[in-house]
C-alpha cells in the first residue's frame, strides 16, 4: 500500500528541527516516531495522529478528522485526518503539534534488549 510522499515531505518540513524524531514503515504507510513512540503517520493520503484519549473527542470535531479504524475497530486516542483537513501547512502543523504534545506526556520508552 503506497502513501502520499508529498505529505511525508510536508511532515518532514514541520519536524525538521525536532530532536528524537525517526521514521518507520508501519500499517502499509509511514510513521514518524518521537522518542520511540508513534506520533503521526501516513496511510494512503490521510494523516494519522496520536492525540490521546482525552483529546480525541475535540480532535474528531475538527474538519477532515475521523476515527482511526484501520482494523475495522476504532483505535482509542488516534484519528485519521483526510486531505481537506490538512490542506494548509498551518493545519498540518497544528495536528502534528497536538500529537507531539500528547507523545511528550508519555513515559520514556525503555530500550529493547539486544538479540
Amino acid at each position: 500500500m503506497a502513501y502520499d510522499e508529498g505529505l511525508a515531505e510536508r511532515i518532514r518540513d514541520v519536524l525538521r528541527d525536532e530532536q528524537g524524531v525517526g521514521e518507520k514503515r508501519m500499517f502499509g504507510g509511514l510513521c514518524f516516531m518521537l522518542g520511540g513512540h508513534m506520533m503521526v503517520g501516513i496511510v494512503k493520503e490521510s494523516l494519522m495522529a496520536r492525540v490521546g484519549e482525552a483529546a480525541e473527542a475535540r480532535a474528531l470535531a475538527k474538519a477532515g478528522a475521523r476515527p482511526m479504524d484501520f482494523t475495522g475497530k476504532p483505535m482509542k486516542g488516534y484519528v485519521f485526518v483526510d486531505p481537506e483537513g490538512i490542506a494548509e501547512d498551518r493545519e498540518l502543523a497544528s495536528w502534528i503539534g497536538l500529537a507531539k504534545s500528547f507523545v511528550e506526556s508519555l513515559p520514556p520508552k525503555k530500550p529493547k534488549p539486544l538479540r
